[in-house]
């Protein structure tokens, strides 16, 4: 069972001041037990000091036949035997004084009919022990009459003061329980408070809320926690803002001389320069390679500062996707996969920017056009149903690792050598990171599970028009 940071404080701060508490109550019970002595007397001389009331007390139920004599009132009945002692003569000189506080008649079935009896928890605190003798009447117990002695003759006089105040003292334990549980959850609720504002920030923290912060004013080791706090949190705001800045201004460095690159290239593939076409192509593709990667460092840049503009339109989603096999099949021909599109929806229209959608489906395509091995097979279906549409990409082996699964879609990532074909290249490792930004600016999503196909599949969900 999980126990919070408060409910601990609590119990520890709880079980500390009940420890206090039984030492203060054993302080009290030795001073009360030391300072309260009243000489030694023996038990069978107690014993012989109620004798009288033992036989005043067989002798009106003799008469009456029951205890229908005793008082009604409950308080009447507890002072009713020490005055029913006194009226026997059993104050006598040598006995004890506080006999007559330490004396409950019992009914047979041991039930208290008047007197005083010690609590269970009164006579573990005080080592109080009891006695009891039958009172018989022609020859039947009727009741039994009971005597508290304490371990010492000489605590007397401090268990019948005991006796006397114990259901006080029993409200007044109690009384002092609930304080200290007060007092438990008044600190307990006091130091939860900051406890639970760092929980809060660091849950936001991980959600990526760099700008939050905490109240530090606090002296204490939970104010340098939050100044701390604070700092860690400014200090990976300003990384963020730092790789943000970085890959925007790298992307505009790169873009300048590679368009320049690039139409030298083709000005050489045009026959415009000399050069053979192996040479040139090859330069061709390393080119479109980097173009790639700087357009898509630059698309998830825009994406992370929120500039990532949008033409907004009335546009027919399964429409994208079929212009997007058409223009990929003569390259899935030529790389021995079978492509095809296995369900279409009814005309399902979303409001988004159709160039960036249609960037999505190219790279999708792109990815199972890479990394799926020759002679296997790419089926596409949609399904429109609760608000949304969603595009089904399912290719052939090989897979993806399930422990991979997760973290397809980070920048960079690339799963292993088993989905990468040797002549389609890796890729950059960013098409899925710049859909995944394109379809959450659409308001959808982007999933990855396993493909009954034996390769990768891929959804997309995005919300219909309304």
């Amino acid at each position: 069972m999980k126990v919070s940071i408060s409910q601990r404080l609590f119990i520890a701060t709880f079980g500390a001041l009940l420890l206090l508490a039984l030492v203060g109550l054993e302080l009290v019970r030795w001073t009360l037990l030391d300072n309260f002595a009243a000489g030694t007397r023996s038990l069978e001389a107690q014993w012989t000091q109620l004798a009288p009331l033992q036989h005043l007390l067989e002798e009106r139920y003799r008469v009456a036949g029951d205890w229908r004599f005793l008082p009604d009132a409950p308080r009447a009945r507890r002072g009713w035997l020490r005055d029913a002692l006194a009226a026997t003569g059993g104050a006598v000189p040598g006995g004890s004084p506080t006999l007559g506080a330490r004396i409950a008649l019992l009914d047979a079935n041991r039930q208290l009919l008047a007197g005083i009896r010690p609590g269970h928890l009164l006579r573990t605190f005080a080592s109080i022990d009891t006695w009891v003798r039958p009172l018989r009447v022609q020859g039947r117990t009727v009741a039994y009459l009971q005597m508290a002695a304490p371990a010492r003759a000489e605590d007397e006089l401090a268990v019948a003061f005991l006796m006397d105040q114990q259901e006080h003292l029993l409200w007044l334990a109690a009384l002092g329980v609930l304080a200290m549980g007060a007092v438990s959850l008044l600190l307990a609720t006091w130091l939860r408070r900051p406890i639970r504002q760092l929980v809060a920030g660091a849950q936001r923290l991980e959600q990526g809320h760099f700008e939050t912060r905490l109240d530090a004013r606090r002296r204490d080791e939970l104010g340098v926690l939050a100044t701390a706090f604070n700092r860690l949190a400014a200090r990976l705001q300003a990384l963020r803002d730092e790789q943000r800045r970085w890959v925007a201004d790298t992307s505009h460095e790169l873009r300048t001389p590679l368009a320049v690159l690039q139409a030298q290239t083709e000005a050489l593939a045009d026959g415009v320069r000399a050069a053979t076409p192996q040479q040139v192509q090859l330069m061709l593709r390393q080119i479109r390679g980097l173009v790639r990667l700087v357009d898509d460092l630059h698309g998830l840049a825009t994406a992370d500062a929120g500039r990532l503009q949008l033409a907004m339109q009335h546009c027919d989603l399964w429409a994208l996707v079929d212009e997007a096999l058409q223009a990929f099949a003569q390259r899935f021909r030529a790389a021995r996969i079978e492509a095809a599109s296995v369900s279409a929806p009814p005309p399902a229209w979303v409001h988004g920017d159709a160039d960036r959608l249609r960037q999505v489906v190219h790279n999708l395509l792109e990815n199972s056009l890479r990394h799926t091995a020759p002679g296997g097979r790419l089926e596409v279906a949609g399904h429109a149903g609760a608000g949304e549409i969603t595009l089904r990409f399912d290719d052939s082996a090989p897979g993806v690792a399930a422990q991979a699964l997760p973290r397809l879609g980070e920048r960079f990532f690339r799963a292993d050598a088993a989905r990468t074909r040797p002549q389609g290249g890796g890729g950059s490792g960013l098409g899925l990171s710049v859909s995944r930004q394109i379809l959450a600016a659409h308001g959808g999503r982007l999933t990855f599970e396993a493909s009954p196909l034996g390769g990768l599949r891929v959804q997309v969900v995005l919300p219909l028009e309304s």
